[in-house]
């Protein structure tokens, strides 16, 4: 059964070190994502609806907001140990100003990158520290992130021509409409998604209100609301004690157990496993 080895969490976003046995559902993230294998079996992920392999030499990058999936291929085999980047823009753009562009469609080119040994030895230090509980100091831990991110970045992502573009897709507004179908969405996390309502307030079709949705962010109306609620529900099992039933309760599941279904399908772990391992580095 896939699980969290361990977590690393705070303003810098997630590091997790995953033991991946079982495909994940197709989601997304609002951090720019960097998936490298540690271990085990070569596996796959499915970015823009093609398969991408997960090896000793390649990387799969995934931009903020894109849908991807995990395709562990054959239930049988071997498990893969992965190093699962999640990191926030606004930690890049404190680094280099012009990193917040990580936020950006675009931003990776390539959803499957060949690493250099540099970007090996980094990746595998940290994994190993995760790996054998070394504690970090929150300044260590963010000056190994920002090493490793800023090779991959300035590797694979063209963000240093990204002036014109950057400035183009960051003053785009999305359409109002969307705008407040988004807001309603965030501040009602546990309440059932009702698209044809939603649609009816924004004086659309459903199907119109549906394919402007998708523009503006990428993602479905239904892949979006589960982004929300898995990082309400990280934000309840890493920032407060509050029991798994009562959490579940709150993000709108009838059951427990359809809840912690949900959080396995989409981040490979259980909840209650997630808190076990995670460590949360305080934001100050």
């Amino acid at each position: 059964m896939s699980a969290a080895v361990r977590v690393l969490q705070g303003k810098f976003g997630r590091v997790c070190l995953l033991d991946m046995d079982r495909p994940l559902v197709t989601h997304g993230h609002s951090q720019c994502h960097v998936l490298i294998k540690v271990s085990g079996e070569d596996t796959f992920f499915n970015v823009r609806d093609k398969s991408y392999p997960l090896t000793d030499q390649t990387a799969v990058l995934v931009n903020s907001w894109e849908p991807h999936a995990y395709t562990h291929h054959d239930p049988d085999a071997p498990g893969t140990i992965i190093l699962a980047l999640y990191i926030e823009p606004l930690w890049l753009g404190e680094i280099e100003k012009a990193l917040i562009a990580s936020g950006q469609p675009g931003f990776f080119p390539q959803p499957c990158v060949e690493i250099s040994k540099p970007i090996r030895n980094l990746s595998n230090q940290l994994a190993m520290q995760m790996l054998y509980g070394d504690q970090l100091s929150a300044q260590q831990l963010e000056i190994q992130l920002s090493n490793l991110m800023i090779a991959v970045i300035d590797a694979f992502s063209e963000w240093r021509n990204f002036n014109d573009l950057r400035k183009a897709d960051l003053s785009r507004i999305p359409d109002p409409r969307i705008r407040r179908a988004l807001a309603y969405m965030r501040a009602n996390v546990g309440a059932e998604l009702d698209i044809d309502k939603m649609a009816s307030e924004a004086c659309l079709s459903r199907a119109h209100f549906f394919k402007l949705f998708q523009h503006d962010t990428s993602l479905t109306p239904n892949l979006y609301v589960n982004v929300l609620r898995m990082e309400k529900a990280i934000e309840g099992l890493t920032q407060s004690r509050v029991p798994l039933v009562s959490l579940s309760e709150g993000l709108g599941f009838s059951a427990q157990s359809h809840f912690t279904r949900f959080f396995q399908q989409h981040l490979g772990a259980m909840p209650s496993q997630y808190r076990k391992v995670v460590d949360v580095y305080d934001h100050h």
